[in-house]
């Protein structure tokens, strides 16, 4: 009983190993092959394809970690029940990390995988649409764009500006915070004051 456990142990461990290896690797470069990911992860490729038949298992893994980081992240912050803009705020500075370590998902969502990923994200941009509603129905937000269309706007911009230059330190988080604000047509003076001093 006790071998066993161990050895489910050490495969979750290496599975885990090998997800954290691809998420570093192809955030520096998508087109990264399995073979790489699994000389990175101190594995050989064999091992890599027993957990993920393919690049593609690989990537919709990664994908559903990142969807139910996110989900829980925007679960927990429109519970508080604030004002909407307010709550994207909190939501931006809770998923920084978040958006930083999965901003590859951004890149491999414009190609090949793009189907897959955008199937898997549905549930985070569901969410998205919800809060900005709410934030349009209270005349928070602006309602030139549907509310699925704004929210898909300016959660773009926070993964654009996680993948950039910018994205390194503080004052990337508080770029993507206002920037995304005022996407949402939230005054600068209002989106700023929002931010404040928060890091």
């Amino acid at each position: 009983m006790s071998t066993q456990s161990s050895r489910v142990r050490s495969m979750n461990e290496t599975r885990e190993r090998i997800l954290d290896v691809a998420l570093a690797m192809l955030g520096e470069n998508p087109d990264t092959g399995m073979g790489d990911i699994a000389s990175t992860a101190g594995v050989v490729r064999r091992t890599v394809y027993d957990h993920f038949p393919s690049r593609l298992d690989l990537i919709r893994t990664l994908t559903e970690r990142a969807v139910t980081e996110m989900t829980a992240v925007l679960t927990e912050v429109n519970a508080a029940d604030a004002a909407a803009d307010a709550t994207w705020v909190e939501f931006i500075a809770r998923l920084w990390p978040v958006a930083h370590r999965y901003r590859v998902l951004l890149a491999l969502r414009r190609g090949e995988y793009g189907e897959a990923i955008h199937a898997l994200l549905g549930p985070v941009d569901e969410l998205l649409a919800d809060l900005v509603k709410r934030g349009q129905d209270g005349d928070v937000f602006a309602q030139h764009l549907p509310a699925g269309i704004l929210s898909q706007v300016a959660y773009g911009v926070v993964f654009a500006i996680a993948d950039s230059d910018l994205s390194d330190g503080t004052r990337g988080a508080r770029a993507a915070t206002i920037t995304s604000l005022l996407m949402l047509g939230v005054p600068e003076t209002r989106a700023i004051a929002l931010v404040g001093d928060q890091p």
